[in-house]
């Protein structure tokens, strides 16, 4: 008979260390996200505490990209919203001097091409939707 001394096993540390660094994983990915569209945000003529605001810092990006706010009622329909996150990085890539091709890393590699229009050479052009 195996006696339960209460300590848990290897495989319960083990667990808790690999979710714990993927927490710290995910949290720098957030941080280097939240932090790029801060000075993105700067750059484009608003505050960059919006960034960090659920919701309004959506508001706020429709609003530098030129689209009109209602556009948030629009990201709550599934499959619809697909398709706007990808006119938005179109029009966001667009309003900053960039191609389809920065639009797709906007998609797929936020946490650098954030930092990449915030810290980098990148202008603001205007809304690119008007």
């Amino acid at each position: 008979m195996i006696q339960d001394t209460g300590l848990g096993s290897t495989n319960d540390f083990l667990g808790g260390l690999f979710g714990t660094t993927c927490g710290f994983i995910y949290f720098a990915f957030f941080v280097l996200v939240v932090v790029g569209l801060w000075k993105m945000y700067e750059k484009a003529g608003k505050p960059g505490w919006a960034a960090i605001i659920p919701i309004y810092n959506i508001w706020v990006l429709l609003e530098i990209i030129g689209r009109p706010g209602w556009w948030l009622i629009l990201l709550l329909i599934p499959i619809v919203n697909f398709v706007i996150w990808i006119i938005i990085a179109i029009d966001l890539a667009k309003s900053f001097g960039h191609d389809i091709l920065f639009a797709l890393g906007l998609m797929f590699f936020p946490e650098i091409f954030y930092l990449i229009l915030g810290f980098g050479g990148s202008e603001y052009r205007g809304p690119a939707a008007a």
